[in-house]
């Protein structure tokens, strides 16, 4: 055999009971009763058995760390064969009963055949059973609460409804599956699966890129020149931007954190594009007609392109 605390995983400074915790946890995992078949786990069982047994026995474990006997209980050459006045232990050095020395764990171990037996048999039935057959379903959303999500109620082919869990950052084309929802449940059968088709409706300002939220945002003259706040639609509601003086047509402005849930807790941006709206006003007109020819304003040249 085995060097007996080897086999149990313990150390030599183990104690009575670290041993007795030791072996039942593995006598659990391996007794060949929970392992029918298995002839590696009932070889494994009867070294733990035996090991159990051997360091049981106080004299046999005290003249076995004082080196006087191997694993096998033979005495070493040179070694004294026994220790006068040394007790065995509470296992007494006998063979232990039962289920391999568990006492009162028997009923854990039968606990757990009777756990293995029932899952077996649950199993077996469900692959006698036929299956029955999926059914596909269309929800459509509206973007919002695809970004937000929620809960909507489906009402299925057979008539029943139930409520379908819309995760936060759903995509259109997703499907959504729900388990046992599908044909079979009333004629005996294994029941089907439901699938949930996810269509997202668009929207009429917020556009979706990954986990960002596209926005283009109508800024009057006065606003792109000298800058200011403004009140910026968000999918969590308006919140006050700030323009910065001199912005252009095509200028993105980030919101941080306000845009589509993703894995995580995290979340996409809102991306904000400007575009600069002209009055439709006479005066506004005059007024350029007056400033431009005094000003070399030419911005193809300031870009490259004359």
């Amino acid at each position: 055999m085995k060097d007996p605390y080897l086999v149990l995983g313990v150390a030599r400074t183990a104690s009575d009971d670290d041993i007795k915790k030791a072996y039942r946890a593995l006598a659990r995992e391996l007794h060949p009763d929970l392992n029918p078949g298995d002839a590696k786990a009932e070889s494994r069982f009867k070294d733990i058995s035996a090991a159990y047994d051997f360091l049981s026995d106080s004299t046999k474990r005290a003249q076995f760390d004082a080196g006087e006997i191997d694993a096998t209980g033979s005495p070493k050459r040179g070694a004294w064969r026994s220790r006068p006045g040394a007790r065995p232990g509470p296992g007494g050095g006998g063979p232990r009963g039962g289920f391999g020395g568990f006492g009162e764990n028997v009923d854990d171990i039968m606990a757990e055949l009777f756990r293995r037996k029932q899952k077996a048999q649950s199993q077996a039935h469900a692959k006698a059973r036929p299956r029955g057959g999926d059914v596909r379903h269309t929800l459509t959303i509206s973007f919002l609460d695809a970004a937000a999500g929620g809960t909507k109620r489906v009402t299925l082919m057979s008539g029943r409804t139930v409520e379908v869990r819309i995760p936060p950052g759903s995509q259109d084309g997703q499907t959504l599956r729900l388990k046992g929802q599908g044909h079979g449940a009333d004629d005996g059968a294994v029941p089907g699966d439901a699938f949930i088709e996810i269509k997202v409706e668009d929207h009429s300002h917020f556009k979706r890129r990954d986990l960002d939220v596209l926005l283009d945002l109508p800024v009057t003259v006065q606003e792109a020149v000298l800058g200011g706040k403004v009140p910026v639609p968000t999918i969590d509601g308006k919140v006050m931007v700030t323009i910065p003086p001199g912005s252009n047509t095509g200028a993105v402005l980030r919101l941080k954190g306000r845009g589509i849930a993703g894995p995580g807790n995290t979340r996409g941006d809102q991306l904000v594009t400007l575009t600069v709206v002209l009055p439709e006003d006479g005066e506004f007109r005059q007024l350029v007609e007056k400033w431009g020819p005094r000003h070399g304003y030419d911005p193809r040249a300031k870009a490259g392109l004359t």
